[in-house]
């Protein structure tokens, strides 16, 4: 995994973030809050899981990981509350569709600068952090810069299915689709 890769893998996960976030704003509060069976039990639980898990590592490429004041067992709204990075606690303004949107667009600006000053080196290079409960860790960078990726393409997933329980429009977030729409990122990409 090289930059050219990492710039495009972060290219389709802004491009599937706002086609999803395209299709939620079109629903009403009930239908994001509304219990469902999967993972997190509502669309906006699922949706807000895939930003705090954005949020943990982006504090985490930076040296400043995020760990809770109390033992949790996940990403949870809860959980995130408990969580301090640098002494600092996260948003918490994420109740609605588009406060998690404004949310999810700060974050592409942060990693977006993140990505800008990122060299070779350095994303081959292990990054030192802690989970949530302290516990400390070490890993490539581009390994888990793909893992995010992964996460959110994996939840994404998730709430394509919850969107189909409340009978709502669903999105198709293929990264084929986004290499047609986008061509110029496929061919950077090869």
């Amino acid at each position: 995994m090289n930059l050219a890769d990492i710039q495009s893998l972060y290219a389709y996960n802004r491009w599937a973030n706002h086609r999803m976030f395209g299709v939620l704003e079109k629903l009403s509060d009930e239908q994001v809050s509304a219990s469902r069976q999967s993972s997190f039990p509502s669309i906006w639980e699922s949706v807000f899981h895939i930003f705090a898990a954005e949020w943990i590592w982006l504090k985490r490429w930076t040296g400043e990981s995020p760990v809770a004041t109390q033992p949790v067992k996940g990403a949870s709204f809860e959980a995130w509350k408990t969580l301090r990075s640098a002494g600092a606690p996260p948003p918490v303004n994420l109740a609605t569709v588009a406060e998690l949107r404004a949310f999810c667009d700060s974050l592409h600006q942060e990693r977006q600068e993140f990505i800008a000053e990122l060299t070779e080196d350095r994303l081959q290079a292990a990054v030192n952090f802690k989970d949530m409960g302290g516990n400390a860790y070490s890993e490539p960078l581009a390994q888990l810069m793909q893992h995010v990726v992964n996460h959110g393409t994996y939840h994404r997933g998730q709430v394509t299915t919850l969107l189909r329980q409340a009978g709502a429009e669903t999105i198709s977030l293929d990264m084929l689709y986004f290499f047609r729409e986008k061509p110029e990122t496929a061919k950077a990409a090869s």
